[in-house]
This record gives structure tokens, C-alpha cells and sequence, in this order.
């Protein structure tokens, strides 16, 4: 029986219903629903209430274990190195360049302390210090994610952060040496094998045996994105993300094998990831859509890919470059793509987007592991407004302010005009008092 081919949809920036099409094909809800709300607020509930307990009574229901104390969850140091051991010299060799450059990447956006002072002696500044204790969660069952622990934790130890605690579920029991490997690289302090809503109850309120954290980094499921929503305001966040998404612009030049790769790369990840190309030359569209028909059958994950290029993928013809600059910034992608001549070129035009990958050979997927960026970034629009995870998220900027006689005098004259203004009296007889005669 012949392969069925892909049913990707094909839309038209010069089709009149273009709009429509395109709203419909980003839309993405990303709130969950009440039943699943309510499953959460039970759990952190109990979290907080319980402790130890009922993150072990969860554990052993939701990852199908048998344990009976916290001991138990915990991976020691010993391990961690054990696992270093265990896995093959090629892999360890490939986690320590990864993690080579992440670092070396990161070390660029750390922030320093400043102040100035000015005539009258008033001193001004901004103390830069790092978070005392962060979480980290990443995903585990079937899935292992090497990359994440990388990725989440090296940021963390550039900024200077005392201590990295992370989670990651271990259903069964099972739980990827790789995983394990990479926590011992990049510095972990101490690992737990919990997940789900009740790791990040955990993290948040602390327990007797998971210390509170002040923020808590890393992808999960709809479970941990709803968790992670409802506990924001006791602990601090990344993002909440939602599903992987791709958008390559190419010019037509580019291999059509290459880039139908590139736009199963993020298919692969989920049903619900979006991988979108746009190209000024249809005739490419068609090159590129025979590539995917002919290289699915070669996948591992062929139904999942299938599933996210029928769902919320599409192959979209503009008339020029112009035209797909314009939509990458309405799109504001979490990954792009730049598959063109001279990239470089294009770059001021883009306002929008997570990350950008710059010419034909730059495969996303490089950036997904070792390039040195970061590949926590922002989805569903959210470039808009947000950055990649770096050094920054887990610095403090403190604000340093300190007057000499005269200028607390020249300030209080001010001060005490606009606090009374406010009829904050208080705050202007305090200004007062320093006011000289």
C-alpha cells in the first residue's frame, strides 16, 4: 500500500481569506481546562499541607512506584557521578562540548554592578546579585532530555546561583542515564525523581525534604504549566510555554530535502507542535511538499509528525521577501529559520521572534543542543514581548541610592512638593526633616 501523502494545508498571502486562515492556523489555547485546574489546586494544596508525604503518595500513584520515603526520590551525588561513568565516551564527550559552549555563550550576558555619583556626593547605582536557590524541571518517562538539564542549569551557575535543585519524574522507576549524566556536568546540587503538579508544589512551598526555591525553570506538561501558573507570586518563572513551533522563510534555493527535516524537526516533538514554511516561490512549496511525502516513511516518529503537519502546520506562498518579513513579525516564532541568500541582509527587518537560525546551513536543531544559545525560548506569540532564558533570569537588579546632606536636602524640596500633592503627608515631613535651613 503506497504512503499516503501529507494533507498540509497551502495558503496564499494573496487570497483574499488570508487573514482568517492565518488566525485560525496560529490560535492556540493555552489555559487549561477547569477539570485539570481543579486536579492541580488539589495537589499543591495537599503539597502544602502534607509535605513529604504527598509528594510520595502522589509519586507512587501518577509514576506507578513503590516507595515508601523521600530517601528513596532522591539521587545522591554518588549516583550522578556513577550515571557520568555508565554512559559511552562519545556521549559523555558530547554532553561536555554542549555544555563548553552553552557556558562559554552565556558568560556574555552577565550583568555587573554600576553606580555614579553625582556633584552634591548622591551616590545612585544598581547591585546585580544572583537568585540564592533555584528549581529545575525536566521531563522524564519515555522522553529523555539531556539538552534541558543543560540548558536550564549552566545559565543558573554562570549567574552565580548557590544552589540547583532538580526534578524530573521517573515513572516506573525508569529514568535516563544521560539525564543523570548531564545533572553532573552542569552542577546540580541535588536531584529528586518527582514530577507532575506535585514536584512543582515542592519546589514552590518546599517540604522537609525538598527545600523552597525562588524560582523554577523548564518545560512539562499541561499538568506543570497549570501548576506553574497557579503557584507564580510564591516563586518566580520562566515562561509557560506552549508547543514547539518552526517558521522557515526560504528563498527556493535551499535543498527541499533540508528543509522538509527542518520542518519535521519540531513536528516530531508533538502532535500539537506547528512547523510553518513561507516561500516566495510556489514552485519550491511543491518541491519541498514531494521531500515530506517521501521522507516520512523514513521516520521513527512518522505519526506524530503526520498528526502536527495536518493540524497546525501549512506552506504559505508570498509574492517576495518583503512580504514574509511582514509575517514573520505577525507570527512572532519561537524558532525561524532564515533559510536565504545573504540572511544578514534581512535582519534589522525582524522584530519578532525567539530565535534565528541564519542561512542554509544552520539547522535549528543545532541550537536545540550545542550551538550555544539558549532553547528555552518564548512560543505562541509570546517574542512579542518575551526573551530566550539567559543569565538574567536568574540575576536581581537592586537599586542603590544614597544622598549626601546637600542633595537630600535639594531632593527633599521636591519630594515634599509631590508627596503633598498626593496628600501622603507623612512622606513629606520625612523628606522635610532633611531639608536644611
Amino acid at each position: 500500500m503506497p504512503n499516503r501523502s501529507i494533507d498540509i494545508k497551502r495558503l496564499s498571502y494573496a487570497d483574499i481569506n488570508f487573514d482568517v486562515q492565518l488566525e485560525a492556523l496560529l490560535a492556540w489555547e493555552n489555559i487549561s481546562d477547569s477539570r485539570v485546574g481543579q486536579v492541580v489546586d488539589d495537589v499543591l494544596a495537599d503539597i502544602r499541607q502534607r509535605g513529604d508525604q504527598a509528594l510520595i503518595d502522589y509519586t507512587n500513584r501518577f509514576d506507578r512506584r513503590k516507595v515508601s520515603s523521600m530517601a528513596e526520590l532522591e539521587v545522591s551525588a554518588e549516583d550522578l557521578q556513577q550515571a557520568l561513568v555508565s554512559i559511552t565516551d562519545i556521549e559523555r564527550q558530547s554532553l561536555e562540548i554542549a555544555a563548553e559552549r552553552i557556558s562559554h555563550y552565556h558568560q556574555h550576558q552577565k550583568q555587573e554592578s554600576w553606580n555614579y555619583r553625582e556633584a552634591d556626593g548622591t551616590l545612585l547605582g544598581q547591585q546585580i546579585t544572583p537568585l540564592d536557590r533555584v528549581g529545575i524541571y525536566v521531563p522524564g518517562g519515555k522522553a529523555s532530555y539531556p539538552s534541558s538539564v543543560l540548558m536550564n542549569a549552566l545559565p543558573a551557575k554562570v549567574a552565580g546561583v548557590s544552589e540547583i535543585v532538580m526534578v524530573v519524574p521517573a515513572p516506573e522507576g525508569e529514568l535516563s542515564p544521560l539525564v543523570l549524566a548531564a545533572a553532573a556536568i552542569a552542577g546540580v546540587d541535588r536531584v529528586f525523581t518527582v514530577g507532575g503538579a506535585q514536584a512543582i508544589g515542592a519546589l514552590a512551598f518546599g517540604t522537609e525534604s525538598v527545600p523552597r526555591v525562588d524560582k523554577i525553570v523548564g518545560p512539562g506538561n499541561i499538568y506543570v504549566a497549570t501548576a506553574k501558573r497557579a503557584v507564580f507570586g510564591s516563586v518566580g518563572l520562566d515562561m509557560v510555554a506552549g508547543p514547539s513551533e518552526i517558521l522557515v522563510v526560504c528563498d527556493g534555493e535551499t535543498d527541499p530535502d533540508w528543509i522538509a527535516m527542518d520542518l519535521f524537526s519540531q513536528a516530531e516533538h508533538d502532535e500539537d507542535a506547528q512547523s510553518i514554511l513561507i516561500s516566495p516561490n510556489a514552485g519550491f512549496l511543491d518541491r519541498v511538499k514531494a521531500s515530506m511525502d517521501a521522507l516520512l516513511p523514513t521516520m521513527e516518529r512518522a505519526e506524530i509528525i503526520r498528526a502536527a503537519l495536518e493540524n497546525r502546520s501549512a506552506l504559505i506562498a508570498v509574492a517576495d521577501m518583503s512580504e514574509a518579513m511582514g509575517l514573520i513579525n505577525r507570527i512572532a516564532p519561537e524558532h525561524l529559520e532564515l533559510s536565504v541568500a545573504d540572511p544578514e541582509s534581512w535582519l534589522p527587518e525582524i522584530r519578532h521572534a525567539g530565535a534565528i537560525f541564519m542561512g542554509r546551513y544552520t539547522a535549528e536543531a543545532l541550537g536545540d543542543y550545542c550551538a550555544g544559545p539558549n532553547h528555552v525560548l518564548p512560543t505562541s506569540a509570546t517574542a512579542r514581548f518575551s526573551s530566550p532564558l539567559g543569565v538574567y533570569d536568574f540575576q536581581k537588579r537592586t537599586s542603590i541610592i544614597m544622598c549626601s546632606a546637600e542633595g537630600a536636602s535639594t531632593l527633599g524640596k521636591t519630594a515634599s512638593v509631590l508627596a503633598r500633592g498626593e496628600t501622603f503627608t507623612a512622606h513629606a515631613r520625612s523628606a522635610e526633616y532633611r531639608i536644611k535651613d
